[in-house]
C-alpha cells in the first residue's frame, strides 16, 4: 500500500513535484511513500513526510477511493494536518508549492492522485 498525505495548512493544499523515478519526473503529486510491514496507513504517512519533507503532520481522516498505481500497488489518500516544520524537498521531490483551491490546476498532476485532489479541495471549500 501506498499512502498519500492531502496536506492543509492556511487554506492551502501542499503539492510536491517528483524527480524521480524517470516516468514519474516533473509531474506533481499529493507526498506520501510506501507502507513498511505492520504500519498502519496514518503512521506511515507521518514517517513518510517526515522523511521527505522534514515535517510533522497529524493524520485527519481519509478520503475515499483507492487507486491503482501498479501492480501490487494501490494509493490511499488521507487529509493531515501540517503541526511543525516547514515543508522541504528532501527525498524524490525537487519543488512544492502551497496551492489555494483556486489554483490547484496549475500543475500536472499524476493521474492517479486527480480524484484525491479534486476530493481534498472540496473539503477545503467546505472547511
Amino acid at each position: 500500500m501506498v499512502v498519500g498525505g492531502a496536506v492543509f495548512d492556511q487554506g492551502r493544499l501542499l503539492a510536491a513535484r517528483r524527480s524521480a523515478p524517470p516516468e514519474l519526473a516533473g509531474r506533481w503529486e499529493l507526498p506520501g511513500g510506501k507502507a513498511e510491514p505492520g504500519e498502519t496507513p496514518q503512521q506511515t504517512l507521518v514517517r513518510e513526510l517526515r522523511e521527505e519533507l522534514g515535517v510533522e503532520v497529524r493524520p485527519l481522516e481519509r478520503l475515499p477511493g483507492e487507486w491503482t498505481l501498479k501492480p501490487g500497488y494501490v494509493l490511499q489518500v488521507w487529509t493531515a494536518e501540517l503541526c511543525s516544520g516547514e515543508p522541504r524537498p528532501l527525498e524524490d521531490h525537487d519543488e512544492l508549492r502551497w496551492l489555494p483551491p483556486d489554483r490547484v490546476d496549475e500543475v500536472d498532476w499524476l493521474d492517479e492522485d486527480r480524484p484525491a485532489v479534486a476530493e481534498a479541495v472540496r473539503r477545503l471549500l467546505s472547511a
